[in-house]
């Protein structure tokens, strides 16, 4: 396999049977884009974080075989592809821990997952972290391992999961920062407007937690069962019906070409009874997942084959960027080996000089742009709302280059900093940018 300009990387948590959502939300999109020329792809099965919610063996055993064999049923040619289990590359973890010793705890405060935990306590008169594990808090930074091991250059997610790619940024970004060098490409986010997040039997995601799903391999009559106890509402055969907010039609949507779909809701105008809606909705989902069922059953029939395919992907992919990648890594942050040592050359190191503060450029979930000056966990400088990146990039340099004053400033100072602090700050960080250009220009 020889490498691609453009690197996608996706997986799925190893806690549970495939559904209908992980197909149309991440299996589906992502083996197609696998046969895109110039596109090199990675799939990997997510067993680590699956600790975080289960704590069951022989559930996250087979779980892990299931889907599996669901990829694979699903078109994904290991061949053409990196195919692997997470836990059988152990440089991710490595990576984890060194990650970790740059990621921002405040970062990880923020943390979609965590805050809800933390907000679920609060309601119920909890201590906030009552039942918060330190893999839960740690979860994004095993994420951003996953994606920065292997620099790739998009994640396949749903909106929920967005916050975790910038995240991410942030951690790669970080440890570029300190050690001096682009080791990690940042990563961007890749969401498929339409299909990204699919519903469930109750209107609500299609989730295991939720227990709402439709599972990809059941047999056709439990198959059609599943559909057919959609939730709809009470509008009877003969009224017009609404698309907009429908489960059903959504899930059909997801299956469906574009002419389909607006046949389908003409039918929901004319007051297709909800009868007939869950009958067209169940042949619809059949026809495309009936092939992928009979080549599950038989490759699940065959665990042996599925073990081997796995370790000779992880092989493979160690072989040629975890390893290597991690050796450079251990070297750059001082895990080296003292052979190598030069006695006569050490000096006492000189007194470090305190880190400079440094701007974040981020995009919040309204969709708008924001970026803030802070100094290790210490919010400085908080930015308004922008509309375009730009906006944001030319008042950062706006403020560094001293062709804006705090006062100009759209943004605020941050909770309990004086100004006379972050101008200090700003004023270190054009003293800076001054003595890299003069630098530059010696050298030119």
């Amino acid at each position: 396999m020889s490498p691609a300009s453009v690197r996608v990387l996706t997986g799925i948590t190893t806690s549970g049977t495939p559904h209908l959502g992980n197909y149309v939300g991440a299996i589906r999109p992502a083996v197609a884009a696998s046969r895109a020329q110039g596109v090199e792809s990675f799939y990997f099965l997510a067993d680590l974080h699956s600790l975080i919610k289960a704590q069951d063996p022989a559930r996250t055993q087979r779980s892990t075989l299931e889907i599996a064999a669901a990829w694979l049923a699903c078109g994904l040619d290991p061949a053409s592809v990196w195919f692997y289990r997470q836990s059988d590359v152990p440089e991710i973890t490595e990576l984890t821990w060194y990650l970790t010793c740059v990621a921002g705890k405040g970062i990880l405060n923020r943390a979609h997952a965590y805050k809800a935990a933390v907000d679920r306590n609060r309601a119920e008169g909890e201590d906030e972290d009552a039942g918060v594990t330190a893999g839960l808090f740690m979860y994004p930074v095993l994420m951003a391992a996953d994606i920065l091991l292997f620099n790739a250059h998009r994640v396949p997610v749903g909106r929920d999961q967005v916050q975790h790619i910038e995240m991410a940024r942030d951690f790669g970004q970080r440890f570029n920062h300190v050690y001096g060098r682009e080791w990690f490409t940042l990563p961007e986010a890749a969401i498929e407007e339409h299909v990204a997040t699919l519903p469930g039997l109750d209107g609500r995601k299609m989730s295991k937690s939720y227990g709402n799903t439709i599972p990809m391999f059941v047999p056709p009559a439990e198959l059609k069962k599943l559909v057919f106890s959609i939730v709809t509402d009470s509008r009877a055969p003969g009224e017009p019906k609404q698309t907009e907010g429908s489960a059903l039609f959504q899930l059909y949507q997801a299956f469906a070409t574009a002419e389909e779909s607006a046949a389908f809701a003409q039918a929901f105008a004319d007051g297709i009874g909800w009868g007939d809606a869950k009958q067209r909705l169940f042949d619809l989902v059949e026809r495309e997942i009936a092939p992928l069922r009979d080549r599950y059953l038989d490759l699940v029939a065959r665990p042996g084959d599925i073990e081997d395919t796995l370790r000779d992907g992880a092989r493979r992919l160690r072989e040629r960027y975890a390893t290597p990648l991690l050796s450079q890594l251990r070297e750059a942050v001082g895990l080296r080996d003292l052979s190598k040592v030069q006695l006569g050359a050490m000096e006492v190191e000189a007194v470090e000089k305190p880190p400079l503060a440094a701007f974040k450029q981020y995009r919040e979930a309204d969709g708008k742009f924001y970026f803030k000056l802070v100094e290790g966990d210490r919010v400085l400088l908080q930015s308004q709302a922008f509309d375009a990146p730009r906006d944001a990039g030319q008042a950062i340099a706006g403020l560094r280059r001293g062709e804006l004053t705090l006062a100009q400033a759209p943004a605020t100072l941050g909770e309990g900093v004086d100004a006379d602090v972050v101008q200090a700050a700003l004023d270190a960080l054009a003293a800076a940018d001054a003595e890299k250009a003069a630098a530059k220009a010696v050298q030119a």
